[in-house]
């Protein structure tokens, strides 16, 4: 009776993790009601399981040896410089022209776009048929420059006006990714030990995942319970919270898509693509609503929305990838 009880739980979280697009907007709107009909002040202590939740099941699959592999050099290098040098700056000068008034939104935005690559990236990548093992050093390379690099990003570009603790950022980055990657790797090792590489594959690593989703819904509702009630007073705020951030993706789709074709074969094109536009808006949530006061909180509704746009757009770009990049 127990396994079957699990089992319907598995496929029900299963569920909810293949369909975020769908999912995301219903825990949103769960948040909301919740936010309305009770009191939700104490909801704060549920950020950091929330978010350990989230973050955990994504380092049991992580393989930092990849980062010694050789190859993969440009590919690597128009990632880096897409994703450090250019999408920032283009969210920085969007959070000006729409939040000229509202920091606590641009630094929202400006979250979105420092922290490039998730777990999606890898299996987007390989939905399009594109360069997995590039971009597997991508989404690594992208998790551990973005931790480093966002505080300082922050400070610099709006420290003037949002109140930036470096430590606590840092803080912050320790709690949510450091000690999940130790833990992480202590779990696949383990498992590996004991079941074998072809065990672990088959039947415990897929398994992770969903749990990652789990925890993204979880941020997604608290987010929403505690600051939705506020968007009702505004709701034109929602539209204007869309739009910038419909802009910054649709650029960043436009920047990878031309560099991948003039520059890149068609799997190391496709991966670009996948570890640019693809944000790790998990740990930007995280981040969000523990390391900026009440400004994160605010930033945390705009960070929720992009989810939706960021994972219909991938599904979309699947389907147009064999013409963008026709088969050899």
């Amino acid at each position: 009776m127990r396994s079957r009880t699990t089992g319907f739980y598995m496929k029900y979280i299963t569920w909810l993790s293949k369909n975020l697009s769908l999912s995301i907007p219903i825990f949103l709107l769960l948040g909301l009601v919740t936010g309305l009909v009770m009191p939700t002040q104490h909801f704060n202590i549920l950020i950091a399981p929330l978010t350990l939740l989230m973050v955990y099941p994504m380092m049991v699959g992580v393989k930092p040896k990849q980062l010694l592999v050789a190859g993969d050099n440009a590919v690597q290098f128009w990632a880096l410089a897409i994703n450090f040098v250019c999408i920032p700056f283009v969210a920085f000068a969007l959070g000006r022209v729409f939040f000229a008034e509202q920091p606590e939104l641009a630094l929202g935005l400006l979250l979105t776009a420092l922290l490039p690559t998730s777990g999606m990236t890898i299996s987007w990548t390989g939905f399009a048929k594109g360069n997995l093992a590039a971009a597997i050093k991508l989404t690594l390379v992208g998790l551990f420059l973005g931790s480093i690099l966002t505080p300082f990003y922050v400070q610099f570009l709006l420290g003037s006006k949002i109140p930036v603790q470096l430590l606590l950022v840092f803080q912050q980055i320790i709690l949510f990714i450091a000690i999940p990657l130790i833990a992480g790797q202590i779990t696949r090792t383990v498992l590996v030990r004991k079941y074998g590489v072809e065990g672990f594959q088959k039947k415990y690593a897929p398994k992770f995942p969903p749990f990652s989703s789990l925890g993204v819904l979880g941020i997604v509702f608290v987010a929403m319970a505690l600051k939705g009630p506020a968007l009702l007073e505004s709701p034109a705020l929602l539209v204007r919270l869309f739009i910038p951030l419909l802009l910054l993706y649709g650029v960043n789709y436009v920047v990878s898509t031309f560099i991948a074709k003039k520059r890149l074969n068609r799997g190391d094109g496709i991966a670009l693509v996948y570890g640019t536009v693809m944000r790790n808006l998990s740990i930007a949530l995280a981040l969000s609503m523990t390391a900026f006061g009440e400004a994160g909180a605010h930033a945390a509704l705009l960070i929720a929305l992009a989810y939706i746009i960021q994972v219909q757009s991938a599904a979309w770009y699947v389907k147009y990838s064999e013409k963008l990049f026709p088969l050899e």
